[in-house]
C-alpha cells in the first residue's frame, strides 16, 4: 500500500481547523509591543492575560482571504517572479549558458560535473533556481551517460547542485527576501557570511557527487545529448540576454544594500528583466506576454500558498492567543543556554519543512512566531531567519512531499528509493553544518539584529 500525501492546500488547512480548535483550549494573552528604530519589538516582562476570543466557524472560512490580504505583497512578488523567469527560460539563454560550459569542457565529466553543478548551485543562491531545473534534466541524463555516469549523476548536477545553493542562498528572493521581509530585516542583509555559507555548502556537495560518480561510473553511451548540444550555438540575443540578468543582479544587490528596496523595488525590477530580457531575446510582445503568463501561472500554487500558511497565524491572531503560544515557548527555553534555542529553532524548521513543503509558506508560518521568540531568548532575528532556510532548503531535494522533486525524479526515471540511499549521507553532512553555521552566528551576534 502506497502512502498517499496530502496536497499542501490540504494540510494547511487542516492546520487552520486545528488552530481554531486550539483557541477554545489556550488562554488569551498578550505581550506589549515597543517600536525601536521602525521595528516592533516584543517587550519580553510585559505578557499579561486578556478577554478570550475563540475562532468561529466565519473565522476558519476567512482565514484564507484575510492571510492573502496580509501578505498581498508577497504573494504577488512570486507571481511577478515566476512570469520573469519563465520568459528567460524561453528565450533559451539559460539552456545556452549551460550548454557553453560543457562544449568548453571537451566533455570531460571530472570538469563538466562540478562546473554545472556551479551554475546550478549559484542559480540556486541568487535567483531561488528550483522548479526551473525541471527542463534541463532530461539533456543531463542523457549527458551523463555519454560521460560515464548514470542518470542518477545527471539528475544530481541540476537537482543537488540548485538545491545546495538554494539552502546556503545569499540573493535568493524566495527564501532569504521573503524570510527577511517578514522578519523586518533589511533585504539582503547579511550577506558577507551567507556567501562564506553558500560556498561551503557548495564545495561540499560538489566534492560529494563527485567521490559518488567516479565510485559509480557505467559504460558510456554513444548516445548524443541532443537536447544540450543543440542549444551549444549560444546566438547574440540569448548573450544579451544573460547581460541584462546579469545586470540585473548586480542593481539588486546595489539597490538592497544601498537604496533600501523592498519587495515593491525588487517586483518592478524582475518585471523590467522580463520586458527587457523577452523582447532582446527575440519573443516578440505577444509571445513574451504569453511565456510571462505561463510562468505566473506555474507559481501559483507557491504564491497561493503564502496567504494559506498566513491564515494559520490569523487565526490564532484573533483569537489572542498567538502570544500566550510565544510565552510559552520563551518558558520552555528561559532556562537553557541561548545556544540550544537556536538549535531548538533549526530542528523545528527542519520538521515543518516535511509538513509545509514551500519555501515562502513555511516563512509566513512560522517566522511571525520564531523571530519574536529569537527576540526573547537572545537569538538574532538574522541567525533565526538562517535557522528557517536551512531547515527548508536541506529538505526540497529529499522530501517525497516537494512536488517539483519528485517530477524531476519521474523525469530521470530514479525511484525514489534510489535516490535516498543515494543523497541520505550528504543530508546528514548539510544538517550537521548547518547547526555549525548557526552556532556560528550565534556566537559572533550575526546582525544587524
Amino acid at each position: 500500500m502506497t502512502l498517499r500525501v496530502p496536497h499542501t492546500f490540504v494540510l494547511l488547512f487542516v492546520l487552520i481547523v486545528l488552530a481554531a480548535l486550539a483557541t477554545h483550549l489556550v488562554p488569551s494573552g498578550e505581550y506589549a509591543r515597543t517600536e525601536i528604530d521602525g521595528r516592533r519589538l516584543v517587550d519580553p516582562g510585559s505578557y499579561h492575560a486578556v478577554e478570550a476570543r475563540p475562532a468561529g466557524v466565519d473565522d476558519v472560512l476567512l482565514a484564507y482571504p484575510r492571510g492573502l490580504l496580509a501578505t498581498a505583497a508577497i504573494v504577488f512578488y512570486i507571481f511577478l517572479i515566476g512570469g520573469s523567469f519563465q520568459v528567460l527560460q524561453a528565450t533559451g539563454a539559460l539552456d545556452a549558458l549551460i550548454s557553453g560550459v560543457v562544449t568548453t569542457a571537451r566533455g570531460r565529466g571530472e570538469i563538466v560535473l562540478p562546473a554545472l553543478m556551479f551554475l546550478f548551485a549559484l542559480g540556486g543562491g541568487t535567483i531561488g533556481m528550483a522548479e526551473e531545473t525541471l527542463p534541463f534534466l532530461p539533456g543531463l541524463a542523457l549527458l551523463a551517460r555519454r560521460l560515464g555516469y548514470d542518470e542518477m549523476i545527471g539528475g544530481a548536477i541540476a537537482l543537488v547542485g540548485a538545491g545546495a545553493g538554494f539552502a546556503g542562498a545569499f540573493l535568493n528572493p524566495f527564501t532569504v527576501g521573503v524570510g527577511q521581509a517578514i522578519a523586518g530585516l533589511p533585504l539582503f542583509s547579511g550577506l558577507g557570511y551567507r556567501l562564506i555559507v553558500w560556498f561551503v555548502l557548495t564545495s561540499v556537495t560538489i566534492l560529494y557527487v563527485s567521490w559518488y560518480a567516479a565510485r559509480h561510473r557505467v559504460d558510456a553511451s554513444p548516445v548524443v545529448a541532443e537536447p544540450l548540444e543543440r542549444e551549444a550555438r549560444t546566438g547574440k540575443r540569448q548573450v544579451v540576454v544573460l547581460f541584462v540578468l546579469l545586470f540585473a543582479i548586480a542593481l539588486l544587490v546595489v539597490g538592497c544594500l544601498r537604496w533600501e528596496w523592498g519587495l515593491l523595488e525588487l517586483s518592478g525590477l524582475f518585471l523590467a528583466v522580463a520586458l527587457v530580457g523577452g523582447l532582446a531575446g527575440g519573443l516578440g510582445a505577444d509571445r513574451l506576454a504569453e511565456e510571462f503568463g505561463k510562468g505566473c501561472a506555474a507559481f501559483a500554487t507557491a504564491a497561493l500558498v503564502v496567504g494559506l500558511a498566513r491564515g494559520v497565524l490569523v487565526v490564532l491572531d484573533g483569537a489572542r492567543v498567538t502570544d500566550t503560544i510565544l510565552h510559552g515557548m520563551a518558558s520552555a527555553v528561559a532556562g537553557l543556554p541561548s545556544w540550544a534555542t537556536v538549535a531548538g529553532i533549526y530542528f523545528v524548521q527542519i520538521a515543518l519543512s516535511y509538513l509545509v513543503p514551500s519555501g515562502s509558506g513555511q516563512a509566513a508560518l512560522s517566522l511571525p512566531i520564531l523571530a519574536p521568540l529569537a527576540d526573547l531568548t537572545g537569538v538574532t532575528r538574522q541567525t533565526s531567519v538562517l535557522a528557517y532556510q536551512f531547515g527548508d532548503g536541506f529538505s526540497n531535494v529529499f522530501t517525497p512531499t516537494m512536488g517539483y522533486f519528485m517530477a524531476g525524479l519521474a523525469l530521470i526515471g530514479v525511484p525514489w528509493t534510489r535516490w535516498v540511499r543515494f543523497l541520505w549521507p550528504l543530508q546528514l553532512i548539510w544538517i550537521g553544518l548547518g547547526l555549525v553555521f548557526l552556532l556560528i552566528a550565534h556566537a559572533m551576534r550575526w546582525g544587524p539584529f
